[in-house]
């Protein structure tokens, strides 16, 4: 008897997968002729088109400062100026405060903390001219990594030398 209702059970569950997948194939065969139907018209309209075409467009523009932004719709005098760089020359002490600290501070990414003559002996032995490029151009080296003016590339060269000067001041 078990036999028979197995049999039963595989001919019922075979009945019931083949009437859904025929179902599933009627719905997909009736939306693809509804959608046939329309789209010929649909894809010929310039509503339609120039909808598609907002839709699929990048969601912003990048405006260049100092450079031809008109091919992306920006005339040249709605670009916004490039940054100023401050030509006032600050003490080295202001300068630790608004941009070294950062790092110096805590040492981090290599950076030798502020004061600590071991950790800055090794770079006050290369020359403070060595030092003040270093700061100006920025490094990458084994220890750490020092950007460009410490990052604030706002500061005028004379600045980022004295907030060196106060750095190193702080070690002798």
């Amino acid at each position: 008897m078990s036999a028979a209702h197995d049999r039963k059970f595989a001919d019922m569950f075979t009945l019931v997968v083949g009437v859904l997948v025929g179902i599933a194939f009627g719905i997909y065969f009736l939306a693809n002729s509804v959608a046939g139907m329309q789209t010929a018209e649909v894809r010929d309209d310039a509503r339609y088109q120039e909808e598609v075409a907002l839709r699929i467009a990048p969601v912003g523009k990048v405006a260049v400062a100092g450079r031809d932004n008109s091919a992306i719709g920006i005339p040249a005098e709605a670009a916004p100026p490039p940054p100023a760089v401050s030509a006032a020359v600050l003490p080295g002490e202001e300068v630790y405060q608004m941009a070294c600290v950062a790092c110096h501070g805590a040492g981090i990414a290599g950076a030798p903390k502020f004061g600590d003559r071991t950790a800055w002996a090794p770079h006050v032995a290369k020359g403070m001219e060595v030092l003040h490029q270093s700061a100006l151009n920025g490094i990458q080296g084994a220890a750490g990594v020092m950007p460009a003016k410490g990052g604030r590339i706002d500061l005028s060269d004379q600045s980022v030398m004295n907030g060196v000067d106060y750095m190193i001041d702080a070690v002798r």
